[in-house]
């Protein structure tokens, strides 16, 4: 079998009032190939964004790969490191017995994850991560471009 390809990609998401106007960004680097990816939505949550971001970056890729993703949400990554065994134990509910929010979107994340081998890396964001910060501008803009939709 051949070697997967490494992929670095850097999400991120943005949300103008929260709930309001988001918008969610990716870059994509393998090799000296990059490609970068935006939306958007008129009413939704940053933590949505975030999650969106991944899911929209890991779908775009054709074949499964080695990804080092990084995000500066501490929901995602605790989402995924602490959290989504027991949630998914518990039939989708949170130690309170609560509906786990977003639960469409980490069901959608966990799918887009499947082929892929990841390693989910936190950065602190706004911090000169260059990655980060497009990604950023990226989920920035296309916030502010579904708030005028």
């Amino acid at each position: 079998m051949s070697e997967l390809t490494l992929v670095h990609m850097a999400t991120d998401g943005a949300c103008k009032g929260n709930p309001g106007p988001g918008g969610w960004g990716v870059v994509i680097r393998a090799g000296d190939k990059e490609r970068e990816l935006s939306g958007g939505e008129k009413l939704t949550t940053n933590n949505r964004m975030e999650l969106t971001a991944a899911i929209k970056g890991l779908e775009a890729l054709k074949r499964p790969c080695k990804v080092v993703l990084s995000t500066d949400s501490r929901y995602v990554i605790d989402g995924l490191t602490k959290w989504l065994a027991g949630w998914q134990r518990n039939g989708w509910r949170t130690a309170a017995r609560q509906p786990v929010k977003n639960a469409d979107l980490w069901q959608e994340l966990i799918a887009a994850a499947a082929p892929h081998r990841i390693r989910w890396e936190w950065v602190k964001g706004h911090a000169g991560h260059p990655e980060n910060e497009r990604a950023d501008k990226l989920a920035s803009d296309a916030a502010i471009v579904a708030s005028r939709t």
